[in-house]
């Protein structure tokens, strides 16, 4: 399946990726860059609540504004200021 991914995860050889080390940059590239298909497939390699955690804790600097503030919206988590901010890539 990652190999399916390849386009989002372009900064990686998807066969280096180990799914449980590397799941909060997959998680964070698939809802950055990824089409409806790839959220179906990352939907089949994790949870949605695992999906959700990334979401909670948001790697520094790896965020676009509308993509964090739209899954955080869908799944109805409040961010603080200070994380949001961090969060965001400039």
């Amino acid at each position: 399946i990652l190999q399916k991914l390849q386009s989002v995860l372009w900064s990686y050889n998807t066969k280096d990726l180990d799914l449980e080390e590397d799941k909060e940059y997959i998680i964070t590239q698939v809802l950055n860059y990824g089409t409806w298909e790839d959220l179906r497939l990352l939907y089949k390699l994790y949870p949605e609540k695992e999906i959700k955690e990334v979401v909670k804790n948001p790697r520094r600097g790896l965020w676009f504004k509308n993509v964090l503030n739209f899954w955080a919206t869908i799944f109805n988590i409040r961010l603080k200021k200070e994380v949001w901010e961090k969060a965001i890539f400039r």
